[in-house]
């Protein structure tokens, strides 16, 4: 049977911070609540919701763009802690702590987009590609006497080239 995503401990790791950083915005006041609370949460939940996602795309260069946004979103976290210690809205040990469990879960993504990287590697791609056959493009040219008459005559050139010199 296969792994769903809920089994997998990178997503079980990412819900956790997630959920602990809501429980711990939930008590701010409104004020911080809503400035910075709401972003540091938002934040948050979209490491595991683009984790899922990664994990629910068929081809490898989706799944590593959806990983790579998850830890886009882990940098925001981050960015969105330091701002709740600056603004004293944690204290530095909580700071830390969350701190550290984003670092494990950072290191715990990047083990996963290049296992991502050396499956894709390994997987036989097909030999098959689609290539829209070449088509020449022809002027249709008007003829005097069987000879093309050209699109462009000395005239033309010459009415181009004053019209460079107009604009020095």
């Amino acid at each position: 049977m296969g792994t769903t995503f809920e089994d997998l401990k990178i997503l079980q790791d990412a819900e956790n911070i997630a959920d602990d950083i809501w429980n711990q915005v939930n008590q701010w006041k409104p004020f911080a609540r809503e400035v910075v609370g709401k972003q540091l949460a938002r934040a948050a939940d979209s490491i595991g919701a683009n984790i899922a996602e990664a994990f629910g795309r068929f081809h490898y260069g989706e799944k590593l763009n959806f990983l790579y946004y998850a830890r886009g979103s882990l940098f925001e976290t981050k960015y969105w802690l330091n701002r709740a210690l600056k603004r004293q809205l944690l204290t530095g040990e909580q700071q830390q702590t969350y701190a550290n469990h984003l670092a494990t879960l950072a290191r715990q993504l990047n083990a996963f987009a290049n296992g991502l990287k050396a499956q894709r590697k390994a997987t036989p791609q097909p030999s098959y590609s689609i290539r829209e056959t070449a088509t020449e493009y022809v002027a249709d040219h008007t003829f005097i006497d069987d000879n093309p008459v050209p699109l462009f005559d000395i005239n033309d050139f010459k009415w181009l080239e004053s019209l460079d010199s107009v604009d020095d």
